[in-house]
């Protein structure tokens, strides 16, 4: 027989009977965000477009999770993932709006079907994912969003990116704003370089390493974050921070501050 000590069982049901809303949850900071939930008792949904990465994710994260395939830029996609939310959770205590997608294009390159791409699935899609879904947050509930250090710092490459974050900083005061009257906090969590791979996938061999280390040398604390260690930060946005809204959490080794 299975036995736990205390502090492993008050672990395991920290959360428990809380439901959250992961969008973009099927890999990265979103994935181990539902991982350390679902390991202390959260009841948890997570979408991605690709069904791939969401049946590995499921293999993962075991039977306490609840697996969509869903595109944020898509509003039919928003709706039906509205009525799923409220058929398998009722009501929500954390919506984590944390899908995204980075492209890795010169200002004198860009064109109008990556920059529409960007802006649809890193600020509309969270907007109008945030409107349908804030009916379902229970009263003390909150909405976490993924921003970027790239809103503040002039970064090549990433500048459409860097746009749609700032945008999403703007967004995160102004719902914190508007929702008060339901009490529903709204916060941002703002990754700098963490290790997720993205940079292997986003760009050439070659590139992926100069980039790593040019991030690298010059963070302060010289190194690339983990995702738990964002997925900390979102939780205690998500479930502690109980007098905090409208603000935007680093969590960049000091990059954006120092």
């Amino acid at each position: 027989m299975t036995t736990h000590n205390p502090d492993e069982r008050e672990a395991m049901s920290t959360y428990a009977n809380k439901t959250v809303l992961i969008t973009g949850g099927s890999s990265g900071f979103g994935l181990e965000t539902a991982r350390l939930l679902i390991s202390s008792g959260a009841r948890v949904m997570i979408t991605g477009r690709s069904q791939q990465k969401l049946d590995d994710a499921a293999q993962r994260l075991g039977p306490g999770v609840v697996v969509v395939l869903s595109d944020t830029a898509s509003p039919a996609d928003i709706d039906t993932l509205a009525n799923r939310v409220e058929a398998e959770f009722h009501r929500l205590d954390l919506l984590f709006l944390n899908a995204g997608v980075t492209r890795y294009v010169p200002f004198k390159s860009m064109d109008d079907d990556t920059y529409d791409e960007i802006f649809a699935v890193n600020a509309k899609g969270p907007y109008f994912t945030a409107q349908r879904l804030a009916p379902l947050i229970r009263e003390g509930g909150s909405i976490v969003l993924t921003t970027s250090v790239s809103n503040v710092k002039g970064l090549p490459m990433i500048s459409a990116y860097a746009a749609a974050k700032a945008a999403l900083r703007s967004m995160t005061r102004s719902l914190a704003r508007e929702l008060l009257p339901d009490r529903i906090r709204v916060n941002a969590v703002s990754p700098g370089p963490i290790d997720t791979g993205i940079l292997e996938r986003a760009l050439p061999e070659e590139a992926a390493t100069q980039t790593r280390r040019q991030l690298t040398a010059s963070n302060p604390m010289g190194r690339f974050g983990n995702p738990a260690e964002v997925a900390r930060a979102v939780i205690f946005l998500a479930f502690d921070a109980t007098y905090t809204t409208g603000a935007e959490l680093p969590v960049d080794g000091g990059g954006s501050q120092l």
